[in-house]
């Protein structure tokens, strides 16, 4: 049996990536792309995207991710997180525009509807209990709002916190052992689900997938990091033509799944793509 699972407390300090900058600027970049599309505000400034909307970006933790969407244009925004530290940082930084907030995701501090815009990129896997921490957010979410998520796959065959094939795939104790026998960490605390298990994940939501839009079109969404240089001109060469049937065959296995989610049934407003962003069917 594997022990029990514990809030990560302080999590910027053992996990350097949250204290990198210009990737986690680059990030926000893609999120706010994304959400510019969704809302039919692609063509606009980039610091008015979300311009006269209420922000929150939940596991915002040093606080870059809520900066960029401060300067989107948001009427106001928050970044909420347990990761004291990260926090304290972000604050020195940011806090004469980024209000920050040291609360759990499963007891979000604002009043029902009251976000327009949340963003939930790369944290579930890292929550105690997603499902509540879910169920909060959409609480919260203004029945016109926007939820942005990038969510991992269990299936993605290079797990991506500590860059070992197949982690995500094993069952705990046996996970312990990889990343101890690696020299990675004293055990394997993420725990993944399939793309079956987010969508019951997110069963109350409407769901439309931008994971294959954003890969064809990088430049769009800003997107070029995640295949750099010459893999990164192909593969978005391929992605353009591709039928999407054959690309939806790859969908149980893609490494990362780039959603955004609404309370009441809506459609992308944002100019037309190569690869358009297509529903998910929930359960």
């Amino acid at each position: 049996m594997s022990r029990e699972r514990a809030a990560q407390l302080e999590y910027s300090e053992f996990q350097a990536a949250m204290l990198d900058e210009e990737k986690r600027r680059r990030k926000a970049a893609k999120i706010i792309a994304v959400l510019g599309h969704f809302l039919g505000r692609d063509a606009a400034d980039p610091g008015d995207v979300l311009s006269g909307l209420t922000v929150a970006d939940v596991g915002c933790s040093a606080g870059f991710i809520a900066d960029e969407l401060a300067g989107a244009g948001a009427s106001r925004t928050f970044g909420v997180d347990i990761d004291v530290p990260g926090l304290r940082k972000a604050a020195e930084r940011f806090g004469e525009r980024v209000e920050f907030l040291c609360a759990d995701g499963s007891a979000l501090p604002f009043p029902d509807g009251s976000v327009d815009v949340l963003v939930f990129n790369h944290i579930y896997e890292h929550v105690v209990d997603p499902d509540a921490v879910i169920r909060d957010m959409r609480r919260v979410l203004s029945d016109d709002g926007v939820l942005y998520l990038g969510l991992g796959n269990r299936l993605g065959v290079i797990e991506p916190h500590y860059k070992l094939p197949f982690l995500s795939y094993l069952p705990p104790v046996a996970a312990d052992r990889y990343v101890r026998a690696f020299g990675r960490a004293d055990h394997y605390y993420e725990r993944f689900r399939t793309r079956r298990g987010l969508r019951r994940m997110l069963a109350e939501f409407h769901i439309w997938d931008y994971t294959f839009p954003v890969l064809a079109s990088p430049e769009r969404f800003a997107g070029g990091e995640l295949f750099p240089g010459g893999v990164g001109r192909a593969a978005k060469a391929t992605l353009e033509r591709t039928p999407r049937p054959a690309l939806a065959a790859l969908l149980p296995v893609v490494p990362t799944y780039l959603w955004v989610a609404t309370k009441t049934p809506k459609r992308p407003l944002g100019a037309s793509l190569p690869q358009p962003p297509e529903p998910v069917r929930t359960p």
